[in-house]
């Protein structure tokens, strides 16, 4: 094959504007953008590290809550109830079990409350769609009357429909039977104070009264009645099946007796204790193993020493209305790794037999905060806008926002030279084919006097 005249074969002037500056871009954007986008992985594999820490001060957090004073709810893990409960007549319930005073509660239910509930005579599928004047039909409920002229009405459903919107009545209007039907009314509530009084010449022709006046008891279903039960004693005759007693609500389902005690449930303060620690030393690994991992993705690794300074700042106090009470005197041990044990066996021995000194100790009043109040505080600031957590998140949110603008500037400037480093290499290559087809005749002239 002809060599040209600059050493390259005919036709090959191409190569200086694509293999050539494909290579070069390519050398280049190593150097220049590889290393950015190096750096925004380690970020995407720092944020990952953060949720996770974030995630378990969160989990931390949630386990010092039933020690801290101003929990919301259902008390500190020192004001926790246990409760018994014998027979089934009742269910019992608390919003705020903390707060249940102590002792038996003995209910006896005699009577259930129900509603008011009457049914019309059968109609038939051919009359349900003609209700004809047949009368007025007159409801009194809550101590005022309601009255339903038929002849305002085509059917049955549209009487239906008319009484249903009127306060404390339900109407329907069912299928009871293959071939039969019945307009049903019912009270909306339970209890004597809902009754529903049915009168009127419409009443007596629907079968609800006899003579207009008058209840017809074959179709007067369910008769209103109050609940009556003795609570500890108390007789009470309510409208309806629940009653709240000092914090305790008190559902009743049938008749009979049952009964429930609340005691003090002191289990839960070393149950809690227990959850503490654990949390505690899950933070303690996760933070030593980033620390210490010359591996590890994190950037900062001095706000994570900082973050376990403040827990251990705290956790090495000394607390109680004199400041002379410390965690490591009730069976709390911290060992060389910086994780915490707990002596279970000396932890409920102070449950036990100084409860009062523990509480002052971990929860404190409000003239002087225990360990768990403080403790608690110090996780929230964390996670403030101006703690330790949430400006680490907020600079790895703009080292990141950073690194990208400079990878889009670095891919942008590589893209800019090298098109018009492509269009530079394609004026030479012009130049070039010139120059080999201008003296393609000389060097065969050569070729020739050096043949003969």
């Amino acid at each position: 094959m002809a060599e040209g005249v600059l050493g390259m074969g005919s036709g090959q002037a191409s190569a200086l504007n694509s293999e050539l500056i494909d290579k070069l871009k390519a050398a280049e954007r190593k150097a220049r953008v590889e290393p950015i986008e190096k750096n925004i992985e380690n970020i995407e594999l720092e944020k990952e590290v953060m949720v996770n820490i974030n995630l378990k001060v969160s989990e931390l957090l949630d386990s010092i809550k039933p020690f801290d004073l101003f929990i919301s709810g259902g008390g500190t893990a020192f004001d926790q109830k246990a409760a018994t409960t014998s027979g089934d007549s009742v269910v019992f319930d608390a919003v705020d079990v903390a707060n249940l005073n102590k002792g038996i509660t003995s209910v006896n239910v005699t009577q259930l409350s129900q509603k008011d509930v009457y049914q019309s005579n059968t109609v038939t599928s051919a009359q349900k769609d003609t209700l004809g004047d047949i009368g007025t039909l007159t409801i009194s409920v809550n101590g005022t009357s309601h009255d339903f002229n038929t002849a305002d009405y085509a059917t049955y459903d549209e009487l239906k429909d008319a009484i249903n919107v009127t306060a404390g009545i339900n109407a329907s209007f069912d299928q009871v039977g293959t071939d039969s039907f019945r307009l049903i009314l019912k009270s909306e509530e339970s209890g004597l104070d809902n009754a529903l009084t049915i009168s009127g010449t419409a009443s007596q022709a629907l079968g609800f009264t006899t003579d207009g006046t008058t209840v017809n008891n074959t179709n007067h279903i369910l008769t209103a009645q109050n609940m009556n039960a003795t609570i500890d004693g108390v007789d009470y005759d309510v409208s309806t099946n629940s009653i709240e007693i000092d914090g305790l609500k008190i559902t009743a389902n049938k008749l009979g007796e049952s009964s429930i005690n609340i005691t003090d449930d002191k289990s839960q303060v070393t149950l809690q204790m227990q959850s503490f620690v654990d949390k505690y030393n899950e933070l303690v690994t996760m933070i030593d193993d980033e620390v210490y991992n010359g591996d590890s993705a994190v950037g900062d690794k001095s706000a994570l020493r900082n973050i376990l300074d403040q827990l251990k700042d705290k956790l090495f106090g000394e607390y109680g209305t004199n400041d002379d009470k410390s965690v490591f005197n009730y069976g709390l041990d911290l060992d060389k790794s910086g994780k915490i044990s707990l002596d279970v066996t000396k932890f409920n021995s102070a449950v036990e037999n100084n409860l009062s000194d523990l509480k002052d100790l971990l929860v404190g009043s409000a003239e002087k905060e225990g360990l768990g109040t403080q403790l608690k505080s110090v996780i929230d600031e964390m996670k403030f806008s101006d703690g330790i957590l949430s400006i680490y998140d907020d600079n790895i949110d703009k080292r990141e926002e950073t690194l990208t603008k400079d990878k889009e500037k670095a891919e942008e400037s590589l893209k800019s030279k090298y098109q018009e480093l492509a269009a530079q290499f394609a004026a030479y290559g012009s130049i070039i084919n010139s120059f080999e087809s201008s003296f393609s005749g000389l060097k065969m002239m050569i070729a020739e006097s050096t043949s003969s």
